[in-house]
């Protein structure tokens, strides 16, 4: 199965850093954000990544190189300087993912989830990772009910932005700027999405103050004493 990172995105909230920095390359605990996931993706057993980029993609592209160091081929899905948002961005990249289900990763989030974990097969639609509301988000995106992703209805959880989705979700669009959500929920009412609800470390890095938190997170992990048995 292969697996694509969404890192077209512009930043905007963390402007003035993505001004000279495209985000998934600001750093936290002195690694880029994508080093994370990249390394997480390679640990899990992925071989065959797709990075889709548009501001200051070239430095991101500088950056990963072929994916080599990570024990990864990478290739990429260029959008120009107007990014395709999340829907039209993957939908750009099918021809790269040649795969059925294929993984999808929001380039700026920072997690422990295990993606060996992840379904190689899906029934419907899309499989969707789904966490804990997190202090800016507190009403969430989507409800569980045991392994079914629902539309309204409480409590809800917020979607974390990992998902495994089938080619047939993106049948009926076309090429250009769209997002992907309205697509998932188009799918959940119609019982076509199922979900997990993962409590493990996830943080969504859409500001300079959540980057900030994150880095002094790994930071005091380095310096905390280590166990011995």
């Amino acid at each position: 199965m292969k697996a694509m990172i969404l890192a077209a995105g512009r930043g905007e909230r963390m402007r003035p850093l993505t001004d000279a920095v495209p985000k998934p390359l600001l750093r936290a605990g002195d690694r880029a954000l994508i080093d994370y996931l990249l390394d997480g993706l390679a640990t899990a057993g992925w071989r065959d990544v797709v990075i889709n980029h548009a501001h200051l993609g070239e430095q991101l592209i500088a950056y990963v190189g072929d994916g080599r160091q990570y024990g990864l081929h990478v290739h990429y899905s260029p959008e120009g300087e107007q990014a395709l948002e999340t829907g039209g961005g993957i939908f750009r990249a099918l021809p790269l993912l040649d795969s059925d289900p294929f993984l999808v990763v929001n380039g700026d989030i920072w997690t422990d989830y295990p993606f060996a974990g992840l379904p190689r097969s899906i029934e419907g639609l899309a499989h969707l990772v789904l966490v804990n509301n997190p202090v800016h988000h507190p009403h969430g995106d989507f409800v569980l009910a045991g392994d079914r992703v629902q539309v309204g209805g409480a409590p809800a959880l917020t979607f974390s932005g990992i998902g495994v989705y089938k080619q047939a979700l993106f049948k009926d669009c076309r090429p250009g700027k769209f997002p992907l959500a309205p697509l998932l929920r188009a799918a959940a009412a119609r019982g076509w999405v199922s979900g997990e609800h993962f409590r493990g470390a996830w943080l969504d890095i859409g500001t300079p103050e959540r980057l900030a938190a994150l880095d002094a997170r790994l930071r005091a992990a380095e310096l905390a004493p280590k166990r011995t048995t």
